[in-house]
């Protein structure tokens, strides 16, 4: 029986399966390799946003911090790969990510809203699978650091739905976020054959 993680965040349909913690586990080097790529783009997601929606005032204060927050653990997963030998070599993309931007609408004010809900799902369970990958790293430092990022994802999916409900309705929030969480899940209900983050 692999070990639980602290709670998860309640957005999520369904909690990730025994299976990707093995999987994960197995393939530490492959998890930290993607790692640091979800973290650059994740940065990269929020210095979007912040290009796109410049006018939104409240929002590009709120991911100029969560930018500069998903760089410093950028340079941190690196540091690990560093350590450990390993190339920041380019990674094959599982259909994780394309699936969830594939339900972003492409006219406004739907795809602002779509674009934060989405990119708090991934935050969301981020926050979950690293909190797996610290209760289940057989190596005690490597599950520290892991547990030392589980507040920030879960921060910065608080952040996320924060602007939602700020700039739209908590209905339409509330409604559209069900929707897409059920992609989401659905998304992650097969494990993909190569190990990643989002696999």
């Amino acid at each position: 029986m692999l070990s639980s993680p602290l709670p998860t965040i309640n957005a999520l349909k369904q909690p990730t399966n025994d299976a990707w913690v093995e999987q994960a586990i197995a393939n530490i080097d492959i998890i930290l390799l993607d790692h640091s790529h979800c973290e650059r783009k994740a940065a990269g997601v929020a210095l979007n946003m912040m290009f796109r929606y410049p006018s939104h005032h409240k929002m590009v204060r709120e991911l100029t911090a969560i930018a500069c927050e998903e760089l410093e653990h950028f340079e941190l997963v690196n540091q690990w790969l560093e350590r450990r030998q390993i190339k920041l070599t380019a990674l094959s993309a599982p259909p994780y990510g394309a699936g969830l931007k594939s339900q972003v609408r492409g006219q406004e004010p739907h795809r602002f809203l779509d674009s934060l809900l989405v990119t708090g799902l991934i935050e969301a369970r981020s926050h979950e699978r690293l909190g797996l990958l610290a209760a289940n790293c057989p190596e005690p430092e490597l599950a520290k650091f892991y547990r030392s990022l589980m507040a920030s994802e879960a921060r910065h999916f608080g952040t996320y739905w924060v602007l939602a409900d700020t700039y739209f309705e908590r209905k339409i929030v509330m409604d559209r976020l069900d929707e897409l969480a059920e992609v989401e899940s659905q998304l992650l209900s097969t494990l993909h054959p190569e190990p990643r983050i989002h696999s």
